[in-house]
């Protein structure tokens, strides 16, 4: 066991800025939650106003928030360990071994969407998410916190293969922050793959069908903005759900640990930041042509093609390269026995699926208009994102991949948008 606990201290460089990264981070990015919430609630709208719109310390608790956050979660966990759908098996792990997963998401979100039409029949006011957003943000922040309190405390009782080559550092800040477990579970419970795609990306789309309804309170009829915006992300958070066994290959299952990065972002920052748009329009509304309006729906459209076609397009070749979709696809031997695609989308670009990402998120802030920039935000964020993550797997395949990855990146030059970067 000594030489899987010198490679998980000395393999990796600290990512986000290391330790003093892990320190800030943690701090300021929640408080950057509940900032953009209270602006985008302001008149102004204004991110650069001065002094900025705080809301009150007293505003930022209710015990409603509260109690529908643990019945979320609740929800969403019995969901979870509902006998449906059917079980994949992850990668192979460093011990040999391979997880077990239940792939239900598609009918956890469907089997959510009844019970908020019986919400709905019944006359619940779901609008009122919109006064209920700021504590239901702060309580969100909170149980980031005690999860990853309780990941950090529980992994010193991990098999030494069972923790993250990245997270495993010694230094408790930064491992707290990192994640010391890959695969923290409670019996066949996974809380990693569980936070990934339930809670926060379900949460996301019913806080955006809450502040619909606000709309329709405040003025009898949701708009054309607003059902855009609606639309698109309930179109990217299907599919996520609908292609939900995509995720074991993806590097938040396979290489990061669980810690506070993703348990964060997964239950904070998805449903709170990635929905600005749809609270942005319930205070200030937008006029939409329907021409400007057929524009933006052409590109979400080639967003989620390039997207969508992209990802199963790896996904298949990961799960099995023989297969009729990708087995005519030039490739690129490594000395680790895997092949690189390089031609179909993957020749194209490294990586077409943020390609894809990018034009999504555009289209998603269309529809309230140039006049701010906070509708913004997630382009402008998911951009720095995708730029910074890009990074890493550029980093972690060339130490992988050694002179194979240097071939690939001759033959495809283009990180993310042909021609320019």
């Amino acid at each position: 066991m000594k030489p899987n606990k010198k490679k998980a201290r000395n393999s990796d460089e600290r990512e986000f800025g290391g330790a003093l990264g892990a320190t800030c981070i943690p701090v300021f990015l929640p408080l950057t939650v509940l900032y953009l919430l209270s602006v985008c609630r302001s008149p102004a709208a204004s991110v650069l106003q001065w002094p900025p719109p705080l809301t009150p310390a007293a505003h930022l608790w209710d015990p409603l928030a509260a109690v529908l956050i643990g019945g979320w979660l609740a929800l969403q966990s019995f969901l979870y360990l509902l006998p449906i759908g059917k079980v994949s098996e992850g990668l192979v792990l460093r011990d040999g071994s391979r997880l077990k997963y239940p792939i239900n998401g598609f009918h956890a979100l469907s089997i959510t969407a009844v019970l908020l039409l019986v919400c709905f029949w019944l006359g619940m006011p779901l609008g009122y998410l919109f006064e209920l957003i700021l504590p239901l943000a702060v309580c969100a922040i909170g149980v980031s916190y005690l999860l990853s309190m309780y990941l950090y405390i529980r992994s010193f009782w991990a098999p030494q293969h069972a923790l993250s080559l990245g997270g495993n550092t010694g230094n408790p800040l930064y491992d707290f922050f990192m994640g010391r477990e890959l695969n923290p579970r409670i019996g066949d419970f996974d809380l990693k793959y569980f936070c990934e795609l339930r809670p926060g990306l379900i949460g996301w789309v019913v806080i955006n069908l809450g502040m619909l309804m606000k709309e329709v309170e405040l003025r009898g009829s949701p708009s054309l903005a607003m059902l855009l915006v609606n639309g698109f992300q309930l179109l990217y958070v299907t599919d996520a759900l609908w292609n939900e066994e995509a995720v074991l290959t993806t590097m938040d299952i396979v290489h990061d640990g669980f810690g506070f990065m993703l348990a964060f972002g997964d239950l904070a920052w998805v449903p709170f930041t990635y929905g600005l748009q749809a609270m942005f329009l319930v205070v200030h509304p937008q006029s939409l042509s329907t021409l400007g309006a057929a524009g933006i729906i052409l590109l979400n459209g080639i967003g989620y093609y390039i997207f969508r076609k992209s990802n199963s397009q790896k996904n298949q070749f990961r799960r099995d390269p023989t297969h009729k979709s990708v087995a005519h696809l030039e490739t690129i031997a490594t000395a680790t026995g895997k092949r690189l695609l390089v031609s179909g989308w993957w020749g194209f670009v490294r990586h077409p699926n943020y390609l894809g990402d990018l034009l999504m998120a555009l289209a998603w802030s269309l529809p309230c208009g140039m006049s701010h920039i906070l509708p913004y935000f997630y382009v402008i964020y998911f951009t720095i994102l995708l730029i910074h993550r890009e990074a890493r797997d550029e980093k972690h395949c060339r130490a992988k991949y050694g002179l194979a990855w240097d071939t690939y990146c001759r033959r495809v030059p283009y990180r993310i948008i042909p021609y320019i970067y």
